[in-house]
């Protein structure tokens, strides 16, 4: 194995370590949600604060699970008329993709670390500083700029081997 197929395999081992984290708030976020439907419903008590806390953690799974989605290939692709094309333009066309998305996801890593490190204001009910939730974007952006390094090398390296 080479050294870069090293490193993409310790980062998709993180990849889904983190992803794993924030599946773990789903079973909170779930038995919350169902709590303060119940307390609204029946004694028209919701919990304050719930949809806050809810919106929060769905953030959190969303944000941490989004390089992993990417990684088992859960994203929705669109191959109908890329899978007509031979090999080689397929390759290609693949690659311009990945720059593409590297492009863009390279921008909103740095500005989710911008306008995260300047973050000073807290949540309406609750008062939950927004910075970590902020910074969050730029993590996720981070991590799957990396998985999208792993496909542009896998990429180049197969157009190499025609």
């Amino acid at each position: 194995m080479s050294w870069s197929g090293k490193i993409g395999k310790w980062i998709q081992r993180i990849d889904f370590y983190i992803c794993s984290g924030g599946m773990f708030l789903l079973i909170p976020m779930m038995l919350l949600t169902t709590v303060d439907v119940i307390g609204r419903a029946v004694w028209t008590r919701p919990i304050p604060g719930a949809v806050e806390l809810s919106s929060y953690m769905l953030n959190v799974f969303i944000l941490l699970g989004v390089a992993y989605t990417h990684q088992a290939k859960g994203h929705v692709r669109v191959s109908m008329l890329i899978s007509r094309l031979p090999e080689q333009a397929e390759t290609i066309l693949d690659i311009i993709a990945t720059l593409l998305s590297l492009f863009i996801l390279a921008i909103l890593a740095w500005q989710g670390w911008v306008v995260g490190i300047e973050e000073v204001s807290v949540s309406d009910m609750l008062r939950i500083p927004q910075m970590p939730f902020r910074l969050l974007v730029s993590l996720a952006g981070l991590f799957l700029c990396l998985e999208l390094l792993i496909d542009l090398s896998a990429s180049v390296g197969k157009l190499i081997r025609r």
